[in-house]
């Protein structure tokens, strides 16, 4: 598979761009702004006033930016993304032809589906999950099997296998015990 250039990576991904919400009237005005002002030979003053129209409406001057920078260079387009990540990095991270390069690797993948469902835990729930694993590991193996010392701590722990998976209880029924050599 030859690689993509931005040029076509452009044309894939100019109808999800001109989505409806997609790109606010502030992130394509700072896109031409930053298009104009630091690369003049990608878009003139001319242009720049032109796609910054107040009486064109934003779907209308997007879709006549991006025709433009699809007829321009490769150079151009790369710029365009790269001011794209600066101002709106949530949807240029969303971008279809992102997730083509990301899966061209990985073509015997299913393109989504077991990947968002874990990430749509996010690291609250990781967070969460490994806080219990760690606090249940320091009760398990640093706590000396005196009983005396955690009485609370071992009436929680007689419980817990009553909630907890099988393969854990275990564990937990071993630290019940005064003899913790018999595992």
């Amino acid at each position: 598979m030859t690689e993509q250039t931005y040029c076509d990576r452009l044309v894939q991904d100019t109808p999800f761009l001109m989505g409806h919400g997609r790109l606010s009237e502030q992130q394509v005005d700072r896109i031409i702004l930053q298009l104009n002002r630091y690369y003049p030979q990608i878009l003139s003053n001319k242009d720049a006033e032109k796609f910054r129209n107040p009486k064109a409406s934003l779907r209308v001057r997007l879709c006549d930016l991006l025709g433009h920078l699809q007829r321009s260079n490769e150079r151009d387009c790369q710029e365009f993304y790269r001011a794209l990540y600066i101002h709106a990095q949530p949807l240029h991270s969303h971008l279809p032809s992102r997730h083509t390069l990301q899966n061209s690797d990985c073509t015997e993948l299913d393109s989504g589906t077991g990947s968002q469902e874990l990430s749509d835990r996010g690291p609250v729930a990781f967070l969460a999950c490994l806080g219990l694993a760690a606090g249940l590991a320091l009760l398990v193996y640093c706590c000396p099997p005196d009983p005396k010392v955690l009485p609370g701590a071992r009436r929680v722990l007689g419980f817990s296998p009553v909630i907890v998976d099988r393969h854990v209880s275990r564990f937990l029924l071993a630290f019940l015990t005064d003899d913790l050599g018999g595992l």
